[in-house]
């Protein structure tokens, strides 16, 4: 599995360099260890693998579980680190997974606006990445993600070239809670990563007018 998603990540940084011309701001603020949660903006089917190359090791992630009805990126997302979740309920089982994951220190995508969202306001979040990062004591890393909307927006289905940029924003560590987590905690954590992925989001949208 490892040589897998060596040869799997290295192909999408390679086309994503070559197509997209990506670029990254603020990769130092990326924990060099242990687990921690990456909480991107979500604009595009193609956010995950963006997101996915922001370190070298391996980033965990939900996937909606439709990915897997295309063989070729159900593959290439299942390489990188994806594991299904269904979006029609709670899924108690990709909760458990996402768990697992932090447990033995990997790093875990979870988009918190939890659907592909429009334009350039971030709202309405949910609360998984709190409480993930609630309960396992992991840090969350704010990514903002530019030009993907363009790339492959929702009901598109042909990705189009144009350039991205990905910032990242100042890692936010949770309150250490002992027992059970408070509902209270939870919220209070997603409003400031709400104002943290805001942040990083009109930072990557700037940067990438400034460059095109």
């Amino acid at each position: 599995m490892r040589l897998g998603h060596r040869v799997i990540h290295g192909l999408v940084a390679l086309l994503a360099r070559v197509l997209w011309r990506i670029r990254f701001v603020g990769l130092d603020r990326v924990p060099a260890t242990g687990p921690y949660i990456l909480a991107p903006s979500h604009r595009s089917n193609l956010d995950s693998f963006f997101a996915a190359l922001i370190t070298r090791r391996r980033v965990r992630f939900m996937a909606k579980r439709e990915i897997w009805k295309s063989r070729l990126l159900g593959r290439a997302a299942q390489g990188l680190g994806a594991f299904p979740v269904d979006r029609g309920a709670p899924d108690r089982a990709a909760l458990r997974t996402a768990m697992e994951c932090l447990a033995a220190g990997e790093p875990l995508v979870v988009f918190p606006e939890g659907t592909r969202r429009h334009g350039p306001a971030i709202e309405g979040l949910h609360d998984g990445a709190a409480y993930l990062s609630l309960r396992s004591k992991a840090p969350i890393v704010p990514i903002g993600i530019a030009g993907s909307e363009e790339i492959l927006a929702k009901g598109r289905k042909l990705p189009r070239l144009h350039p991205v940029l990905l910032v990242v924003g100042e890692a936010i560590d949770p309150p250490t809670i002992d027992g059970a987590v408070p509902r209270s905690e939870v919220h209070a954590l997603t409003g400031r990563l709400e104002v943290a992925v805001q942040k990083a989001f009109d930072e990557a949208q700037g940067l990438l007018a400034q460059r095109s």
